[in-house]
């Protein structure tokens, strides 16, 4: 069985990250776990297009890989927090990196619909 992390398919290091880091959630919980620590329905907040199974399964897969550190607190209710590991934390610059981009994508998008339909099949 293949592990998250494994890179003998491409021999590339870009595909041992996407392996641990991939998927539509885990990027996004590592996001806003790099700006302190959260509960579960913090996280749930912050990302309301995310299911609770698929909250949970990410959160799991990035403890398991070491990014993510889940603290439970002897309560009653239980209290979960979690945040991220010095490896988890090492990732910020590239967090940081990707939303950049995505903000200047996002703007590029945007410009692109307010172009005259014109101007676009002249450029095309």
């Amino acid at each position: 069985m293949k592990k998250r992390g494994d890179d003998t398919r491409t021999r590339c290091s870009v595909e041992s990250v996407i392996s641990v880091i991939g998927g539509r959630w885990k990027c996004v919980v590592l996001f806003h776990l790099s700006h302190g620590t959260l509960r579960f329905g913090e996280l749930r907040r912050a990302l309301p297009n995310v299911t609770q199974r698929m909250l949970t399964l990410a959160l799991r897969e990035l403890e398991e890989d070491g990014l993510v550190q889940r603290t439970v607190y002897a309560e009653v209710p239980p209290r979960v927090e979690y945040e991220l590991t010095p490896w988890g934390r090492s990732l910020g610059p590239i967090l940081t990196a990707m939303r950049d981009w995505g903000d200047r994508y996002k703007r590029r998008l945007q410009e692109l619909e307010s172009e005259p339909a014109a101007a676009r099949r002249a450029r095309a």
